[in-house]
């Protein structure tokens, strides 16, 4: 490659095949790999989210996959200045960084310039005391009245992260959602989007969890509650681990953890895709196309040329 080197993005939904395309693109372009799923960033968390293993990484290096405990909440922060610290790396050595994965905020928070509010012990004390006793529903209907924006984008039932919009909300005085501005590039990059048909998709989906139940990941939720997972206020909220952990509490069957992991990820997937779509700098290839990795590899080498 000639040019700039750039800091390549692999996003796009769950089950997509963003694994596969960034192997393929780093073999050719000599690249390597760092994870932008914040759930594999986890120890253990392995068949539940689709964590590559020797074979499917191909020989080539990743970087900051099993950085954290279970019981450890996930901090953004943390996450860009270790991934930064990789791409700078790589960068210097000539190396094509290739940063993979769904999750939006992660990916952003490396590419771009944003600045994170910080946190209040007292406020989320506060905060989290009052979710414990009235609800997720409570607290969401008044995210609801202060900032509808942000109630649209976090699920009624995500307790942590109505409790941490509120807890901005209430230290910055301003809307959660004008926390993320518009995007100033802090590395030049291309960002390829993978997406595919909904009805393929929704299958894929389904084939993904038959295959994690297949793959023992009820052993592997169990293993993990063993060694502290309920305590994980990130972990513990994953999909599929916190419908499994439902099924040992007996308020889930078995067959509904099951069925409740293919709908909330279906429901997921949907998100993801609103989220990387607001992004015109994105490149969006159809990941059933037969000629995916050249295609891919020529939007690199293009827009590499052209910097």
């Amino acid at each position: 490659m000639s040019g700039v080197l750039p800091v390549v993005a692999v996003v796009g939904p769950t089950a997509t095949g963003k694994t596969a395309l960034a192997v393929a693109l780093a073999q050719r372009l000599g690249g390597e790999v760092v994870n932008a799923d914040s759930m594999q960033l986890y120890r253990g968390m392995d068949i539940g989210t689709a964590k590559p293993d020797g074979a499917e990484r191909g020989g080539v290096p990743h970087h900051l996959l099993d950085l954290w405990h279970v019981r450890e909440p996930a901090s953004v922060v943390e996450y860009r200045q270790r991934a930064r610290a990789e791409i700078d790396r790589l960068r210097a050595a000539g190396v094509l960084p290739l940063l993979v994965g769904g999750s939006g905020l992660y990916v952003r928070a490396v590419l771009d310039e944003l600045d994170f509010p910080g946190t209040d012990p007292a406020i989320r004390a506060r905060l989290e005391a009052e979710l414990a006793t009235v609800g997720p529903g409570e607290l969401h209907a008044r995210l609801a009245r202060l900032d509808p924006a942000a109630a649209t984008a976090v699920l009624p039932g995500n307790g942590r992260r109505i409790v941490r919009a509120l807890e901005v909300i209430e230290l910055t005085g301003g809307p959660f959602r004008a926390q993320l501005p518009e995007p100033v590039p802090h590395y030049p990059a291309v960002t390829i989007g993978l997406d595919r048909e909904p009805a393929e998709l929704d299958e894929r989906v389904a084939l993904r969890v038959d295959r994690m139940w297949a793959a023992g990941f009820v052993e592997e939720v169990a293993a993990l509650a063993a060694d502290g997972l309920r305590e994980g206020p990130t972990a513990s909220r994953a999909l599929g681990y916190a419908q499994v952990l439902a099924q040992f509490d007996g308020t889930l069957t078995a067959e509904e953890a099951r069925e409740r992991t293919v709908v909330t990820t279906r429901r997921f997937v949907r998100r993801q895709r609103s989220w990387f779509r607001r992004d015109p700098a994105t490149t969006w290839l159809d990941a059933a196309r037969p000629d995916l990795v050249e295609a891919a590899a020529a939007v690199i080498t293009g827009r590499t040329i052209g910097a």
